[in-house]
């Protein structure tokens, strides 16, 4: 309301033709855009934000000297960096640590990897033993296989199991489809399968889709142990890390074992404590208990 209104209100009053409150004068547009909330950006799934184009202009300005370089995110850094943030903000994530004695596991490896590789022609690594033991572990905890829409669980009795593999363009992550009908071999030769054409850039759309849970091994890179991230739409991931060998206490007696820390990040949602322990203990289980007399 300005002086001018103010002065033509009270001579109407006085001349008996004052306004009714109805045509009362309404509060200026300006106010009412300072009580009305700002829009938000558009969510690009539940709990995500879409991240705003930098200006590159406005970034040079920022960063005049020849000190910073500013880099072009590529789409596949991008996406990947969305994914991480929405599965953050969707799922309340609870991490569990355990210790494995690899030991069993090594010597196994160790007796088997030359003649391995010469009938099948690649090294035999420890991700299919850390497939095998995951397998199991799902089908006596289905309920880690899951995923969630809404109010409801759905559950998968299927497994379909990502590989994490790091490439040139940044981590990606290649599906094992069945992976209950596979054996050891049939795990081994799947994992070097999706791993070479990830490398090669020879994946499929279809290779890259449809997982129901996640094995990341960040211990290929000397890393002991993390908390990774859940793969949407999954609930649950295992992070493996490096194996060393460590002083132990073996049945009353000091030994050297190969131990590494294995990580279950898992959705609160429907994931709580003690299944994601119990699940976890049972990977671990089934590594210290794998059948060395097995041959590869």
């Amino acid at each position: 309301m300005t002086k001018k209104d103010l002065l033509n209100y009270v001579a109407s009053k006085k001349a008996g033709t004052a306004q009714p409150e109805a045509a009362r004068p309404q509060p200026a547009p300006a106010r009412q855009q300072e009580e009305e909330p700002a829009p938000q950006p558009v969510p690009s799934a539940p709990g995500g934000i879409v991240a705003k184009p930098a200006d590159a202009p406005s970034l040079r300005s920022k960063y005049p000297s020849p000190d910073y370089e500013i880099l072009q995110m590529s789409n596949v850094l991008q996406r990947m960096a969305q994914h991480m943030v929405n599965s953050v903000q969707t799922s309340p994530h609870v991490a569990a640590v355990h210790e494995v004695d690899m030991t069993e596991i090594v010597k196994h490896r160790a007796s088997n990897e030359a003649e391995f590789e010469r009938k099948e022609g690649f090294k035999l690594t420890y991700t299919p033993y850390i497939v095998d033991a995951v397998v199991k572990a799902i089908q006596k905890y289905p309920l880690i296989n899951c995923s969630i829409e809404g109010d409801k669980i759905i559950k998968k009795n299927f497994i379909n199991l990502g590989i994490a593999v790091a490439s040139e363009n940044g981590l990606i992550v290649p599906v094992i489809k069945h992976a209950e009908e596979k054996n050891f071999l049939g795990y081994a030769r799947a994992v070097n399968d999706l791993a070479g054409r990830t490398r090669s850039k020879k994946l499929t759309p279809d290779d890259i889709q449809g997982g129901t849970f996640t094995i990341s091994n960040y211990g290929v890179f000397g890393t002991l142990f993390g908390t990774p991230i859940i793969n949407q739409p999954q609930v649950a991931i295992l992070g493996t890390g490096a194996i060393k060998k460590r002083v132990a206490v073996v049945n009353e007696a000091i030994a050297i074992r190969s131990i590494a820390y294995f990580t279950l990040s898992f959705d609160h949602r429907v994931v709580d404590g003690a299944l994601g322990g119990m699940f976890l203990e049972e990977v671990v289980q089934n590594l210290q208990k794998f059948d060395t007399s097995f041959k590869v």
